[in-house]
């Protein structure tokens, strides 16, 4: 053990200095140089990869499919064989022309007694020319009776025979068509069928299967007249 300082102080290092300037230090040895690496192997290229994504595979044997028969030849414009028939289907949407309501379930006809051969076939061609219309449409049965009644007055008394009444197609009802129905009980069972000859649905072009033709007699039918009926077989369809 060192003696003391007399001061009291103990200095452990005092000749610390002293022995490091008389001796030298070993110089620290050199890193040993790193082992040489082996080159790293190439990664395979396209060609190979894809010769052994291949290995096993063999090509499916051709077949032979059969020959495609020639479709028609083109046809110029103007000069296909249904343009006729194309053109009357252009102007039927475009305004109804050509559209026959008699060839539809819609249709509505009816006669009455001593109506002559064939009229309604003439009413629903348009041979009368029309002298009056009423429009029912918005209103319930009563309210409708009430304008086609006061409509039917006004027309005899003016002496106007050839008549539409538009009563739409109905085509919001559950069933049948509603007014349309009451239309033809009106005309067929109700006060005024002594004065109907004839009622017919209307052409496209007056409201189709929606309006409805009436043809008034000038006066009307009588139980006279009705007495001297023709044959049951006869009658038109709304009877005597």
């Amino acid at each position: 053990m060192k003696p003391r300082d007399p001061n009291g102080f103990h200095r452990p290092f005092e000749r610390l200095s002293a022995l490091i300037g008389s001796k030298t230090l070993p110089a620290a040895p050199a890193p040993p140089s790193p082992a040489t690496a082996p080159p790293l192997p190439l990664p395979p290229s396209e060609q190979e990869l894809f010769a052994e994504a291949m290995q096993g595979v063999r090509p499916l044997e051709a077949q032979v499919l059969p020959a495609r028969r020639p479709g028609p030849p083109p046809v110029a414009p103007g000069s296909a064989p249904d343009a006729g028939e194309m053109n009357r289907l252009a102007r039927l949407v475009a305004c109804g022309e050509g559209f026959v309501v008699a060839d539809t379930p819609e249709y509505m006809e009816g006669a009455g007694c001593l109506a002559p051969p064939g009229i309604t076939r003439r009413l629903h061609r348009g041979d009368f020319a029309l002298q009056g219309h009423v429009d029912l449409h918005g209103l319930n049965v009563e309210q409708a009776q009430a304008v086609f009644e006061a409509f039917i007055r006004q027309s005899l008394a003016a002496g106007r025979r050839a008549l539409l009444v538009i009563h739409g197609r109905g085509l919001s009802s559950p069933s049948d068509p509603v007014l349309k129905s009451k239309l033809k009980e009106w005309l067929t069972r109700g006060p005024w069928r002594k004065w109907v000859i004839a009622f017919t649905s209307a052409r496209a072009c007056d409201g189709g299967a929606g309006a409805t033709y009436l043809l008034l007699r000038r006066r009307p039918l009588t139980k006279r007249h009705r007495r001297n009926r023709p044959p049951q077989g006869l009658r038109g369809p709304a009877g005597c």
